[in-house]
C-alpha cells in the first residue's frame, strides 16, 4: 500500500530541507538575475558578489575619505572556523537540490501545485563570494597608509589601535586631548583610516602595516563601513580574517577585539547588521590571545537611542569627546591588564 504524506507532514519535510539548504547555502530563484561573480576560494564554485552598497566608504565624508576605484581584490584570506560561513561543496549542492526535487515530485499534499509553481525558488546556491575577506584598499587611503608605514618603521609600540574613522578621529580635533588624557603616557600607534573596511585592513596588514614592529597589545574595531554592502556573517568573516592575519604578524600580541559600536537607531538595518556581526565575532575570544569586549551599551539610553552628546552626527556613528570618554573608561583597565600579561 502506498504511503501518503499529510499536508502538515509535507510542509514539515519541506521546512527541514529548506533549513538544511539555508545552513549550507542560500535558496534563490534559479532564473533570478545575479551580479557578476568575483573570485572564490580554490575548489569552491564562483558566486555573485555583493552589489556596492551606500556605505560610508562609498559616500565619503567623515566615514569615508578619498575616492576612485578600489585596488583589485586579492585572493580571499583564510577565516577562523569559529566565524566561517558554511559553504557546501559542488557534490553537496547537487545532493541538496536532488533531494528538493525528489520531495516536490513525490509530494501528495494540497500544497503540491504551489510547490510545482514555485519550484525554481527551491534551488540551493552556494553563498556568494565574500568581498569582506578579499584584501583591497581604496586608493584614496594611500596617503594615510604611507603614514602608518612610517610609524611602523619606527617600532617601539606598546598598544596598536587599528580601525576606521572612529579610531582615525583620535588623531586630532576634540578627540586628541581625550585620547592623550588616557593614553598619552604610553607608546601607542594609531592605524585608523576613515572609511576603511575589513578588506582594507587586511590589505594594509599584508602590505606593510603588519611588519617592522611588534606591539604588545592591539585594540581592533572594524566592520561598520561594511554594513552597507555585506551581511553580518560576511563582516564577521572579515573580522576573523584580520584576527588570523594579526596572529601571524604579531604572534606575541594580545588582541582586545571590540564589538562594533552601535550606530543609527534601534531596529534600523545598519544597527541590526552590526549587532548580528558582534554576536558572531564574540566567538573569536579564546581567553589566550584574543579577548572580546562589547561596550556598545555604554553609548545607549534606556530606549536604545544614542544621545547626540555621545554621537553628534546623523544618523549617529562617530563618538564625540564625551563618547570617547565612555569608550576609554571601558577599555583602559582591560588594556592595562593585557600590557601586564593579565587577562581582562
Amino acid at each position: 500500500m502506498k504511503t501518503t504524506l499529510s499536508s502538515a507532514s509535507a510542509l514539515r519535510g519541506l521546512n527541514l530541507l529548506c533549513a538544511l539548504a539555508l545552513a549550507g547555502g542560500s535558496l534563490l530563484a534559479a532564473d533570478a538575475p545575479v551580479p557578476a561573480p568575483v573570485a572564490a576560494p580554490a575548489g569552491q564554485p564562483a558566486a555573485p558578489a555583493p552589489a556596492p552598497g551606500p556605505g560610508l566608504a562609498a559616500r565619503g565624508g567623515r566615514g569615508g575619505r578619498g575616492g576612485g576605484p578600489a585596488i583589485p581584490p586579492g585572493p580571499p584570506a583564510p577565516v577562523p572556523a569559529e566565524v566561517a560561513i558554511p559553504r557546501p561543496s559542488p557534490a553537496e549542492l547537487t545532493q541538496l537540490n536532488d533531494a528538493l526535487k525528489k520531495f516536490v515530485a513525490t509530494d501528495t499534499s494540497p500544497a503540491k501545485p504551489l510547490l510545482l509553481k514555485y519550484q525554481s525558488m527551491l534551488t540551493v546556491q552556494a553563498p556568494r563570494a565574500n568581498t569582506a575577506i578579499a584584501p583591497s584598499l581604496n586608493p584614496g587611503y594611500m596617503a594615510k597608509h604611507t603614514r602608518n608605514l612610517e610609524e611602523a618603521k619606527q617600532g617601539d609600540v606598546d598598544i596598536l589601535f587599528m580601525g576606521d574613522s572612529i579610531t582615525d578621529n583620535l588623531h586630532g580635533g576634540e578627540h586628541k586631548p581625550v585620547f592623550d588624557q588616557y593614553f598619552g603616557t604610553l607608546k601607542t600607534a594609531n592605524f585608523g583610516i576613515g572609511g576603511d573596511t575589513t578588506q582594507g585592513v587586511l590589505w594594509r596588514l599584508m602590505n606593510g602595516e603588519g611588519q617592522g614592529f611588534q606591539p604588545k597589545v592591539i585594540q581592533l574595531m572594524i566592520g561598520t563601513n561594511n554594513s552597507g554592502s555585506n551581511t553580518s556573517a560576511e563582516i564577521a568573516e572579515g573580522v576573523g580574517a584580520i584576527v588570523l592575519e594579526m596572529r601571524k604578524d604579531f604572534p606575541a600580541a594580545k588582541i582586545l577585539l571590540l564589538g562594533i559600536f552601535p550606530r543609527a537607531t534601534p531596529g534600523s538595518a545598519a544597527r541590526n547588521t552590526v549587532l548580528g556581526a558582534n554576536a558572531i565575532i564574540a566567538k573569536l575570544d579564546d581567553r589566550q590571545h584574543v579577548f572580546y569586549l562589547d561596550i556598545g551599551a555604554k553609548f545607549l539610553d534606556a530606549n536604545g537611542m544614542i544621545p547626540s552628546d555621545v554621537m553628534a552626527d546623523s544618523p549617529p556613528l562617530h563618538p564625540t569627546a564625551k563618547g570617547d570618554t565612555l569608550w576609554f573608561e571601558a577599555v583602559k583597565e582591560p588594556l592595562a591588564n593585557l600590557l601586564k600579561g593579565v587577562a581582562p
